[in-house]
């Protein structure tokens, strides 16, 4: 509730702004309460849901990113006419307000309560274990490449639309409302598929079928092949995703749930931040299909090595242990 309640006044002190120095300065902090929010929110979703069901809530849980991206964008189409992009800012202030009231409804999961009350071993401690700190490593190295491929799916992509073809912003928008709803379906459906497949095959299985798609997802020029190529991609790239949040916190030490999940994922997200520049510099020499398929299709292939060399641990049943280790294959994902 604190995070969501710094966000909110932090992201909608942006639209007073009178610099380009404190727009960045109110950015930073408003990633603090950003970042701390995923990793919380996660581990207490899935804290809550019962462990056969994880997956398709991960999913939509996961899904709930999609769905922001397609609501700023519809709200782009009647808010910057009118009061242009500080006015995008200040309303951001709006659905931040009623996730709080929300989260505000919402008990602490039983499993955290009984972790507190039974171990309350620092982080540190918990640390010391080879096992939890190569899992960490690993975790994070996921992350990069996670995050690359979404960023790389993503954040370059209205650009190409509308200085690479010369098509309309309102096009890109409408573009982007049509894969952020392919993404709304991946990450439900192959959520909900991975507790039958488990985590990491799904997650390969995603991957791979981006890989098929990116000739398409790169190559096209007409809005409806670019609708339904970048639909596609989204379906596959945030499907994958729809696996992380049960994922993470099925391999995160009960003790450090609330810490584990999100700062791999933040870890992950700082690393590839550096994808952008790179696609920018790529595309100023050879043009952004270039520029994306030399990003993309590394990222999504790195995906499926990390997925395939390490463990998962579907299905455990959170505060079995103090530490979380059900099993050998479970505690090394190497």
């Amino acid at each position: 509730m604190v995070d969501v309640a710094f966000y909110s006044v932090i992201g909608f002190a942006c639209a007073f702004a009178p610099n380009y120095t404190v727009l960045l300065v109110l950015r930073l902090l408003y990633g603090i309460g950003m970042g701390g929010e995923w990793g919380l929110g996660a581990a207490l979703a899935m804290e809550k849901i019962p462990a056969d069901r994880r997956g398709f809530w991960s999913g939509l849980l996961q899904s709930g990113y999609s769905l922001g991206y397609l609501l700023a964008a519809v709200a782009f189409f009647v808010i910057e006419p009118a009061f242009g992009w500080r006015g995008l800012f200040a309303f951001s202030l709006v659905p931040a307000l009623v996730s709080l009231w929300v989260r505000s409804r919402v008990e602490e999961s039983e499993v955290w309560e009984k972790s507190v009350k039974l171990n309350r071993t620092p982080a540190y401690q918990v640390f010391r274990n080879p096992a939890v700190l190569r899992r960490f490593v690993y975790l994070v190295a996921l992350m990069t490449a996670f995050n690359w491929m979404s960023h790389g799916t993503q954040d370059i992509y209205p650009t190409f639309v509308k200085k690479g073809l010369g098509l309309s912003p309102d096009t890109a928008i409408a573009i982007a409302v049509v894969y952020n709803i392919g993404a709304i379906i991946g990450g439900m459906v192959l959520g909900a598929y991975s507790e039958r497949l488990g985590r990491r095959r799904t997650i390969m299985i995603a991957a791979a079928a981006g890989l098929v798609v990116v000739p398409f997802f790169v190559l096209s020029t007409a809005v409806g092949w670019l609708m339904l190529s970048s639909f596609l991609m989204q379906v596959c790239v945030q499907g994958a995703w729809g696996v992380i949040p049960a994922h993470l916190t099925e391999m995160s030490p009960d003790t450090i749930r609330g810490f584990y999940p999100g700062v791999t994922y933040q870890l992950g997200n700082l690393i590839a931040a550096l994808n952008l520049p790179i696609q920018e510099a790529i595309a100023e020499h050879h043009g952004y299909p270039v520029a994306m398929a030399w990003t993309v299709t590394p990222a999504l292939a790195l995906v499926i090595v990390l997925s395939a060399v390490g463990k998962e641990a579907k299905g455990v049943r959170f505060g079995s242990t103090g530490t979380q280790a059900p099993s050998t294959a479970a505690a090394d994902p190497a």
